[in-house]
């Protein structure tokens, strides 16, 4: 792909292919700075928004669910489960005909509310399994000291499920980032499109141009490779590491 956007239009179908780009071409990425550099900053506020939204009702929602046991949390998590499994367009057909009475359509919070719903199940699932393995003696030791559920959580429990908060984080930055779905269906004009329906203004009836989409698709590639590269050892860790109660 970056051997792709650097080659000058023409020779992108050339027989037999180019594999190096000798004499290659900025012109793409001059392109797709220009047109796409509103789309890739809207896709970073929803991608962010998302992050913040999903840590703020998973974090909470997984510590109850898993250290809390409330009556019908069993029920919850199978429903959690059932949600994975409706097809993103009945959801984003849905949730137009909503946001559209709400006047959420066009706007970035209806894009991060939109993109919310398929990360915040997942991370509350993914951040209840972490804190199942936290010791219920560091919540019980936090409790006898005097702290309440929300001291515990923020004090205790958090702190060592830092490496299952940064995986779901992680994961709700790349469910917004990469979605095209709901930002196709929710967005009409320009101003609120994010950088997957933005690419598509260099597809046109006629003729395509590969040196700009390609390009947009190396540049769009850049954070979430960073973000995975930084989280990586977060991911590995082991998810009691330093929980030592001073």
């Amino acid at each position: 792909m970056v051997n792709a956007s650097l080659l000058p239009s023409e020779a992108l179908l050339r027989r037999p292919p180019v594999w190096f780009p000798v004499g290659g071409t900025l012109e793409g990425y001059a392109a797709a700075m220009r047109t796409q550099g509103p789309h890739l900053l809207t896709s970073l506020a929803v991608a962010l928004g998302v992050v913040a939204v999903t840590l703020a009702v998973a974090a909470p929602a997984g510590y109850a669910l898993a250290l809390l046991r409330p009556r019908g949390g069993t029920a919850l998590v199978l429903v959690l489960l059932l949600v994975q499994m409706v097809p993103g367009i009945v959801m984003a057909n849905a949730l137009y005909a909503v946001f559209n009475r709400a006047g959420l359509v066009d706007s970035h919070l209806g894009l991060v509310l939109a993109d919310s719903t398929l990360a915040v199940p997942f991370a509350v699932l993914l951040l209840r399994t972490f804190m199942l393995a936290v010791p219920r003696e560091l919540a019980e030791a936090a409790r006898v000291d005097g702290a309440g559920h929300w001291r515990t959580f923020v004090s205790v429990v958090l702190p060592v499920s830092r490496n299952g908060v940064v995986t779901a984080g992680l994961f709700a930055f790349l469910f917004a980032w990469a979605d095209f779905l709901f930002a196709v269906t929710l967005t009409t004009g320009r101003e609120f499109q994010p950088v997957t329906v933005g690419i598509y203004r260099f597809i046109g009836n006629q003729t395509t141009d590969w040196n700009g989409v390609l390009a947009t698709a190396v540049l769009a590639s850049v954070p979430a490779a960073f973000l995975l590269v930084l989280a990586q050892r977060h991911v590995a860790a082991g998810i009691t590491g330093g929980a030592v109660k001073q």
